[in-house]
């Protein structure tokens, strides 16, 4: 899926908290971490536009993609 696809007319929503990191799913099922350390002193919605979470998608959907190409 596309990185367009994942944010584009979607919406997120958090999932849980785990390891300090909150997890959000978008409405299409694209889960994904966001790291408490770069929320500084930022308000995170429990439902918010997918496109202001772009940064996370995309870095959380290099990482999966490259552990694909690893195995």
């Amino acid at each position: 899926m596309k990185l367009i696809d994942l944010v584009k007319d979607q919406q997120v929503n958090f999932q849980y908290y785990r390891d300090n990191e909150l997890w959000y799913k978008t409405t299409n099922g694209f889960l994904f971490p966001v790291p408490v350390s770069d929320i500084g002193n930022a308000t995170f919605m429990r439902d918010d536009k997918a496109l202001l979470f772009m940064r996370y998608i995309r870095k959380y959907k290099e990482e999966l993609e490259k552990e694909r190409v690893v195995v």
